[in-house]
């Protein structure tokens, strides 16, 4: 005899108990859980096997199929393309352009292959196509349906063969199955395992559009994340038009790849050479300011790193940092008073990554560093210098990698200096269009920096 279950989840880590508790003692997050319904429909133990499993040498690998979306950049994070039956969720903040992204795809994706399938539990037909209108994405191989009930969605996924279907978004979906609120533990990890369902079995790729927390975590259950093929994170400050799509999980790819967009009126424009576009309007001749070629995915971006040191306004010096990891900042302003005897006790130190780019690779220590030593002594940077490196709490300055392909960015925008720690110099060809400027710890940064200021 079957009997259902009422089981209580975590919707921030996913951790199970059969009681309702105020705090989830995995993840110490506040009334995060939620009801979820455990159907025990298993009478027996008396299974048929329907298969037997095989040694991997003689597993036959199916041909793995991608279809281009007529987007680069999302084709470089996707890792060249959508891949057939595969499960995607993107998500991000409300605003920042994800519907505006998919329904682009969308469109470019009827016109290149067959039928498309929009799902909207948030709009109605009447205002998607008004967005289509704006970024010219009408055609009649692009269907949109208005509908939250799941069995509804189901029913016309399969009447009709689409090369595409598209959900937006997977927490205004609800199964009339569970009595449970749409956007619940229980309704997004059973529609999601239906939907998944149906993407291997029809060979359809199915796009999931997701809400984000206020943390800028993806909402709803963790196990939401476990069973997609990829998650794709729409990251980006509202105040600027620049939009960065990363890859967080992708069974078909890279994960270390990013896209870079800006939003237009006619829709999510690409950025294929985001370097000139961050630099457009660095301002001359003034302190607080450095280029730093950073690393996203296989791709060189030069970013530019800005601080500005000024007397301290109240009793307790403010600190702040946007774009960097803060925690990595108060560090390297401890390893400045420490090796360097520069004192910030009675200084506001502000560090910024213009643009709206969140970097979190090391070899932006020496960027930071050189911007608030250039800030604290007036000491204005040259526009055609850069640097690079990772610094350690000795002050010593450590090789980072990619190093050729850092001054090959630097040398297409004209750069004709780069300072870079003295561990890459090994193997690396003599550059003539470029001055290599090697140190091995702050003390040579801070004799550059004084020099050239």
């Amino acid at each position: 005899m079957s009997k259902n279950i009422i089981n209580y989840v975590c919707e921030e880590c996913g951790y199970s108990s059969r009681k309702w508790m105020g705090r989830c003692p995995q993840c110490q997050a506040w009334n995060s859980f939620q009801e979820e319904l455990i159907r025990n429909d298993r009478g027996n133990n008396n299974i048929t096997i329907n298969n037997e499993p095989l040694p991997i040498s003689r597993v036959e690998s199916g041909e793995e199929i991608r279809y281009k979306t007529g987007i680069q950049e999302l084709d470089r994070v996707l890792g060249g393309g959508i891949v057939s039956g595969s499960l995607i969720l993107l998500g991000g903040a409300p605003g920042i352009g994800k519907s505006t992204l998919v329904l682009q795809v969308a469109s470019l994706f009827s016109k290149k292959y067959n039928k498309v399938l929009y799902v909207s539990g948030e709009e109605s037909a009447a205002q998607i196509k008004i967005r289509a209108g704006r970024i010219n994405a009408l055609n009649d191989n692009l269907f949109v349906l208005a509908e939250t009930y799941f069995d509804q969605i189901l029913a016309h996924i399969n009447k009709e063969k689409y090369s595409l279907v598209i959900i937006d978004s997977i927490q205004t979906i609800s199964d009339p199955d569970l009595n449970s609120s749409p956007g619940s533990v229980s309704q997004i990890k059973e529609i999601t395992n239906s939907l998944m369902k149906v993407a291997k079995s029809k060979g359809v790729p199915i796009i999931l559009v997701g809400h984000v927390t206020k943390e800028g975590e993806l909402a709803g259950p963790r196990v939401l994340e476990h069973l997609v093929d990829a998650v794709l994170q729409f990251e980006g400050d509202r105040s600027y038009s620049y939009r960065i799509l990363r890859a967080i999980k992708n069974r078909f790819g890279s994960t270390n790849e990013v896209g870079v967009f800006e939003m237009r009126n006619t829709g999510m424009e690409e950025v294929l050479n985001p370097s000139l576009l961050f630099l457009e309007e660095r301002p001359r001749d003034v302190s607080g300011s450095v280029i730093v070629p950073v690393m996203e995915g296989s791709r060189p971006i030069l970013v530019e790193v800005q601080a500005l040191v000024s007397s301290a306004t109240f009793s307790v010096p403010q600190r702040a940092a946007t774009g960097v990891d803060y925690k990595r900042v108060m560090m390297l302003l401890a390893v400045l008073e420490k090796k360097l005897g520069i004192v910030f006790q009675n200084k506001d130190v502000h560090i910024n990554i213009t643009g709206g780019f969140r970097i979190n690779e090391p070899a932006l220590d020496m960027g930071v560093v050189t911007a608030i030593i250039s800030s604290h002594g007036d000491l204005p940077i040259p526009d055609n210098m850069a640097v690079v490196g990772e610094i350690g709490l000795a002050g010593e300055v450590r090789a980072v990698s990619n190093i050729s392909q850092r001054i090959s960015e630097l040398k297409k925008i004209g750069f004709e200096k780069i300072v870079l720690p003295q561990g890459n110099l090994k193997g690396l060809e003599t550059e003539k269009e470029i001055r290599l400027l090697a140190i091995s710890n702050i003390h040579d940064l801070f004799k550059i920096v004084s020099e050239v200021g």
